[in-house]
């Protein structure tokens, strides 16, 4: 009984090794190409473009009611 767990037991781990590095590429690519997007654009219009949506969506003060 114990062999047959063991021999589970490495499938499961040569699978994991083998299938791991493949399934992760994709992932490492979008990365990858959004580093390279944020990068290109210079970090005064990030700043500037945060500064614009804070001020579009700044909470109005509330109003005592009279």
């Amino acid at each position: 009984m114990i062999r047959i767990v063991l021999w589970v037991l490495a499938a499961l781990y040569l699978l994991l090794v083998g299938l791991w590095p493949a399934a992760l590429a994709p992932v490492a690519l979008a990365f990858a190409g959004a580093t390279t997007l944020i990068a290109a654009v210079p970090g005064v219009v990030w700043v500037a473009a945060v500064v614009i949506a804070w001020l579009k969506r700044k909470p109005t003060p509330a109003t005592p009611a009279a």
